[in-house]
């Protein structure tokens, strides 16, 4: 199964969203709150070159924002 990492903030509705997505999917996730997370939010510049959230890293391949068919597609689902 693909390493998941889920870049995100409390306060982000698109966020839960990219989430829910996931555990409907059944896909395990390591959720990284950028809000409150001064390291995450290091790792989210250095991998997306911005804040923008979220941003998920699918076993290297970085999504920015919820795009489902990217998602799906790192995932093969």
């Amino acid at each position: 199964m693909a390493k998941t990492i889920v870049y995100s903030s409390q306060t982000c509705p698109w966020c839960r969203v990219a989430k829910d997505f996931l555990m409907e999917n059944n896909i395990e996730f390591e959720s990284k709150d950028v809000g409150a997370d001064l390291v995450a939010r290091n790792e989210l510049m250095q991998k997306s070159g911005q804040l923008g959230i979220p941003v998920l890293d699918i076993d290297g391949t970085i999504i920015v924002g919820f795009n489902q068919q990217a998602i799906k597609e790192a995932l093969d689902i």
